[in-house]
């Protein structure tokens, strides 16, 4: 749980930069369990997402309390996730790394979508992924499936704190996601590492160009040459980077 509330300022940050940069600067910081294990995008991308996490946990199904009627339930939690995520957060859900049955289906991620989420995510299944991949809000999941969440998932609590894909997600964290899969920043780092991350962001562009016109990596990456360090400062003096 937090008070923490994404500003517009660290949103636009890290949106430029990736999970990758996120990873490193976490594990400096001793965080080495943040990127969520065996999630991938629906479809790709060309916006990163960024948002802070809406959560729902499912648990095992139990036949006595999971017949299709309960969707009647104006109450159910998996409905009622939907319908009360903040525009602008993420939904991230609980699907016990278990993608055989789907935690929701493209009906249900549209409407999250029209009502302006910036992403779902989903340690398990989705049904109908095809129209999950066609809308512009990035989605994340385990895999395709077409069995109802009915038959292995029961949706129990919303905006508490859960597993997804091996990693400890509270409401508020932020959620950020690429094509490579998607990074949870504690919220009361967030900012920080919209700060370094964007210089790390800087300086790998100028790695990259160095190596495409030919240059060695020992003393450039990490930088640990004088020569390097100077060439980077006016390469960024040059570019506005």
């Amino acid at each position: 749980m937090t008070d923490y509330i994404l500003s517009d300022e660290t949103r636009a940050k890290l949106k430029k930069v990736s999970t990758a940069s996120v990873a490193t600067a976490l594990f400096k910081r001793g965080l080495r369990n943040q990127f969520i294990q065996g999630v991938v995008p629906v479809s790709p991308k060309p916006e990163t997402m960024v948002g802070q996490a809406y959560t729902l946990r499912y648990i095992p199904a139990r036949e006595d309390r999971n017949p299709i009627t309960v969707f009647r339930n104006p109450d159910h939690p998996q409905r009622v996730a939907i319908e009360t995520c903040p525009a602008g957060w993420v939904l991230v859900m609980d699907g016990r790394k278990d993608a055989r049955a789907a935690t929701a289906g493209s009906i249900l991620i549209t409407r999250l979508a029209l009502r302006g989420a910036a992403g779902v995510v989903s340690d398990a299944g989705f049904r109908d992924a095809k129209g999950i991949g066609a809308l512009d809000m990035p989605a994340y999941y385990a895999g395709p499936s077409a069995p109802t969440n009915l038959t292995l998932h029961e949706a129990l609590d919303i905006n508490v704190p859960i597993s997804c894909g091996d990693v400890a997600v509270f409401p508020g964290d932020v959620m950020l996601g690429d094509n490579d899969g998607v990074m949870v920043i504690p919220a009361h780092l967030a900012d920080e590492l919209a700060d370094e991350c964007t210089g790390m962001e800087s300086f790998e562009d100028f790695v990259l160009e160095q190596v495409e016109a030919g240059a060695a990596i020992i003393g450039l990456y990490p930088c640990t040459r004088e020569e390097h360090q100077k060439a980077f400062e006016a390469w960024r003096a040059r570019t506005g980077r």
